[in-house]
């Protein structure tokens, strides 16, 4: 699994920077209101928006911004329509790519993301192209190296544990997604702090490219990132 891939902990490091620029706000804001709209928005019915709701405020943002998303969402205020859309592709070199969309404007959407697809040596796919080769998990990411492997999976027993990685950054729990907001919970009952808590489309097999190839496609996942209507960017590349 690529729980610990440079192209993982660049994403990690770049979202932190984002927060201190309200850059994630703009995107976490859509993500509250299509999750309100799908599940409602009483986050004691709705484990997703709960999820969400502590991801907002672990990046310090105004819980007014909060409750105006899922007002949104519900139709309790008026707002933009967002649609949830996924992308699929190869990238530079063969890296397969999967893509998170929320937008106002498919059209718009569709037409940037082919541009950065023709104009960087990819190729954006057709549905299922590339999706085939990574599964959704939920995945619980923690800083905290104090528990081992089989310590924290002994902690973790009663739960729909896929995997644990772990290295000097930290730890990464992947589980099934019904899963995740349990999981989450049960890691900070076991004395761990929980950095990020996401359903991602997780790369069932990793590739590897020379530094030089590598770095170019990390610019090309880069440039989607920066894209407004791109929610995440998934790749099997290490």
């Amino acid at each position: 699994m690529s729980g610990h891939s440079k192209w993982s902990q660049i994403k990690h490091k770049k979202a932190k920077e984002d927060s201190k620029r309200g850059k994630a706000f703009t995107k976490l804001i859509k993500e509250i209101s299509i999750c309100a709209r799908a599940g409602g928005g009483d986050p004691a019915g709705n484990a997703r928006l709960r999820l969400l709701i502590d991801k907002a405020k672990e990046l310090n943002m105004p819980q007014e911004n909060t409750i105006r998303a899922i007002k949104r969402g519900t139709g309790e205020l008026p707002g933009v329509s967002y649609e949830q859309f996924l992308y699929e592709g190869y990238g530079p070199y063969g890296i397969a790519v999967v893509i998170d969309v929320l937008s106002d404007n498919k059209n718009k959407a569709a037409s940037e993301i082919r541009h950065l697809f023709n104009t960087r040596g990819g190729n954006l796919g057709e549905s299922g192209s590339v999706s085939w080769m990574f599964e959704k998990m939920g995945v619980v990411r923690s800083p905290d190296t104090k528990l081992g492997e089989d310590e924290l999976l002994e902690k973790l027993i009663d739960y729909d544990i896929k995997d644990i990685e772990q290295n000097d950054d930290g730890v990464a729990i992947y589980c099934d997604v019904k899963s995740l907001d349990a999981v989450k919970k049960a890691v900070e009952a076991a004395g761990l702090k929980v950095e990020n808590a996401e359903i991602e489309w997780v790369a069932k097999n990793t590739i590897s490219l020379p530094e030089e190839q590598a770095e170019k496609a990390y610019e090309f996942l880069n440039a989607l990132e920066e894209q407004e209507d791109i929610q995440n960017v998934y790749t099997n590349l290490e």
